[in-house]
């Protein structure tokens, strides 16, 4: 068999490979999508709060819900305000009350929607009658089923990659990549947002802190894949990109939430994950549940930085362009002192 064929073969096992590992890696968590100890708090008498707690296990599953006894509505609106939960159900003499928040989750909100319906009145109340469903935190008026804010997760991701890659590919020194890539960040958030709130209406609050979160995920993506190019090589391009795009990005919970995908767990730990959570945060809740995102997107972007400044051993192939680097550098040198 000749070289030509083997190339030819070789290229197209591969690409078949990695489009198996694309679809497996996107569409895998979408099937597996269910509660998985998702927050949701109940108000109510105790024997209905037990009673709750049963009708949930019992038709969604034991480990669906992780369930929280409040004290009143007041207390449930303020978990939900708080991101301590998804949703609550109210149970009174008037009847049943459930509270979604769709700017958390407009797919749980839905569900929890769909799933209080069908537990009609067994719960207080008269037997049939339906709850009364309050949406306390709606996403924006533009996008109420946070479709647009689900679609940016993509081009987040893709500019990370880019930015680190490109650059990589571009610029010779390690330090000129990083810098470009700060510049990236800083123009790809005001951008994006400028798209996505300025435009789409998708997004709510401060446009400079929602900027500076879409700036900082942009990076945390963007500085590992010039730490460890620095590193390694260019085997630390598809490392980074891989990670990111194939894992990262299919268990963040954007589109969902956390507690809806295999491993969403993880995926708060992976930029995607961490940089939609504090996005929606900010946007949405004031603020509320970012510490933990922003510490994440900055210790993957700090990561990145602390492996640009270790040393590096230089490749033989590298050696004649570092020498001729050098000598120009030296050259221009000369010529200014000369001036």
């Amino acid at each position: 068999m000749s070289k030509s064929v083997k190339a030819v073969i070789g290229i197209s096992l591969g690409l078949v490979t990695l489009l198996t590992l694309l679809i497996s890696a996107f569409a895998w968590p979408a099937s597996e999508m269910e509660p998985r100890s998702l927050p949701l708090v109940v108000a109510g008498p105790e024997a209905v709060v037990t009673q709750i707690e049963t009708q949930l296990a019992t038709s969604v599953g034991e480990d669906a819900f992780e369930v929280t006894a409040v004290a009143d509505r007041e207390a449930a609106v303020e978990a939900i305000e708080n991101r301590e939960a998804y949703g609550a159900i109210l149970v009174g003499p008037e009847g049943q009350e459930v509270l979604v928040a769709s700017a958390a989750s407009a797919n749980v909100a839905q569900q929890l929607t769909q799933m209080a319906t069908a537990m009609g009145g067994e719960s207080g109340g008269q037997p049939g009658a339906q709850p009364t469903v309050t949406d306390v935190m709606p996403s924006a008026e533009d996008d109420p089923r946070g479709i647009v804010f689900g679609a940016s997760a993509l081009p987040l991701v893709i500019g990370g990659i880019m930015a680190g890659a490109i650059t990589s590919l571009v610029l010779t020194r390690t330090r000129d990549r990083v810098a470009a890539a700060f510049l990236i960040a800083i123009g790809g958030g005001l951008a994006m947002i400028g798209v996505v709130q300025g435009w789409l209406g998708a997004l709510e609050g401060s446009y400079l802190a929602n900027a500076g979160v879409v700036a900082l995920g942009i990076l945390a993506v963007a500085l590992p894949i010039i730490g460890l190019r620095h590193l390694i090589g260019p085997a630390g391009v598809g490392i980074v990109a891989l990670l990111v795009l194939l894992v990262g990005n299919p268990i963040s919970g954007i589109t969902s939430a956390p507690e809806m995908v295999p491993f969403g767990w993880l995926g708060q730990l992976m930029p995607p994950g961490a940089a939609g959570s504090a996005l929606r945060g900010f946007s949405f809740f004031d603020g509320a549940g970012t510490a933990m995102p922003l510490i994440v997107l900055a210790c993957w972007a700090g990561a990145g930085l602390l492996l640009t400044v270790l040393p590096h051993r230089e490749k033989p192939s590298e050696k004649p362009r570092v020498e001729a680097e050098a000598a120009e550098r030296t050259t221009r040198d000369a010529e200014a002192v000369a001036r």
